[in-house]
């Protein structure tokens, strides 16, 4: 009996790849970063080691080890690893694979790991020829996406799958992988006498943003094209490094997390009062080509969400910056935003009048509708005297003040509470003279 052909294990590297696909990890020994995930008793780490991996999903931005995670449960795991990608796979594929893993599994116990990288870039309907093969157990399934999986994977695959989230690598996490690079006779650039100066390779550290691989690569680009010294060694200085490495792409996507994380951080500084924060999201959004008329939607919100009576000019500001973003476009339009942006940041806040429509909303759904109070009722149409409608009714301007004690809702009802932050104070001080008139009249009766 001739066994299924199993995906090769140690698959060699081309010598012209890049120095980031070059100098991927064999073991978990190699990986660097994810301690969340894999230090030492991590779940993740256990169940690599244990070969007990249940179908999983890593999602983060590029370059920080999502694949190359893979490749190395792909080492360690006695199963069948089978891969595909996103990009140029077919329902047809997923078939075969799925077919021959049925077929290894039924002559041999076997179990198979299908491996699909970039699997965002599948559709629907190839996302949900994997679910029935998923749900039986007949493969066992590796995803590998930039995207959120809550917003770009199948609800059903994502349910059946356990999440694994991967951060961006840390500065420490770069220099110690170009390190490692320097030092690979076989895989990297040992080869080569370098120096690498602590500043350079700090900058691109910084620059590639968590990247591993822009930063391999950029280190790579630049020891290659660097001329060695009259002793041989290749001088990688602050320069080289910035010569190497171009200006680094902003990570973020207008339909997936990218775009709602950062909308959500701008929004939390500007609701916390801090216009500087709140001036870099508004410039990463910017620089990412987010749709400016999104940002002044938002703003717009916030004005009544998180100033509201505090300081009801805000909403003015915000509306007019809408306008303005409307009538001029970018990139001038950039400058009416961050004047509201500064103006809403640096305001007073409140957000004492939502909360009071909070309540009331709860109320209305959860509570018992109140009916109209007769005197409230309207007046203008045939037969209104009759029904009694709007008898007892006291016109506020025939009185003081433009203000006579009236009940507007049964019950005694209150959910507005103004607070003491900037002009709500003088709101409070109105609220409370009219209130206590109305209790006083109350106790009269």
């Amino acid at each position: 009996m001739t066994e299924p052909a199993a995906a090769p294990r140690d698959e060699r590297v081309p010598a012209d790849a890049p120095l980031a696909t070059r100098m991927r990890p064999r073991t978990l020994e190699e990986y660097v970063g994810q301690e969340h995930l894999l230090g030492p008793g991590k779940l993740l780490r256990r169940a690599i080691e244990a070969d007990r991996l249940s179908s999983a999903i890593f999602h983060g931005p590029p370059g920080v080890g999502k694949t190359s995670l893979a490749e190395v449960i792909a080492k360690a795991t006695k199963a069948r690893f089978v891969r595909l990608s996103g990009v140029g796979g077919s329902v047809a594929d997923i078939r075969r694979a799925v077919a021959l893993a049925d077929d290894w599994r039924k002559r041999y116990d076997a179990r198979t790991i299908l491996f699909i990288d970039e699997i965002h870039r599948f559709n629907r309907s190839q996302q949900d020829a994997l679910l029935p093969d998923v749900e039986r157990g007949i493969v066992r399934l590796l995803g590998a996406t930039t995207e959120n999986p809550m917003f770009a994977v199948n609800g059903p695959l994502v349910s059946r799958s356990q999440l694994f989230a991967l951060e961006p690598l840390r500065a420490e996490h770069l220099v110690t992988l170009m390190h490692r690079a320097l030092e690979d006779d076989e895989r990297g650039l040992g080869k080569f006498r370098v120096r690498l100066d602590d500043d350079a390779a700090e900058h691109l550290a910084t620059i590639s943003d968590g990247d591993a691989r822009r930063a391999l690569n950029a280190l790579e680009i630049g020891v290659r094209t660097t001329p060695a010294g009259p002793d041989g060694v290749i001088h990688f200085t602050r320069e080289a490094a910035e010569e190497s490495i171009q200006r680094k792409a902003i990570v973020y996507d207008r339909i997936g997390d990218g775009h709602y994380d950062t909308i959500s951080a701008f929004i939390k500084s500007i609701r916390g009062s801090d216009p500087d924060a709140a001036l870099y999201w508004l410039a990463k959004m910017l620089h990412a080509g987010e749709e400016p008329r999104f940002i002044a939607r938002r703003l717009v919100i916030s004005a009544s969400e998180d100033i509201g009576l505090a300081d009801s000019r805000g909403l003015l500001v915000a509306e007019a910056a809408h306008r303005a973003v409307e009538f001029i476009g970018l990139p001038e339009g950039r400058i009416a935003l961050a004047h509201a942006t500064v103006y809403l940041a640096s305001a007073p806040k409140s957000n004492r009048s939502y909360a009071a429509l909070q309540a009331a909303e709860a109320d209305v759904r959860d509570g018992r509708t109140l009916a109209v109070p007769v005197h409230l009722r309207g007046t203008g149409y045939a037969g209104a005297k009759r029904l009694g409608s709007g008898e007892g009714y006291q016109y506020s301007h025939d009185f003081d003040g433009a203000y006579v004690p009236q009940a507007y809702l049964p019950e005694g009802r209150r959910y507005y509470e103004a607070s003491e932050q900037g002009e709500e104070k003088r709101i409070a001080e109105r609220l409370a003279f009219w209130r206590q008139q109305f209790d006083d009249a109350q106790t009269k009766e």
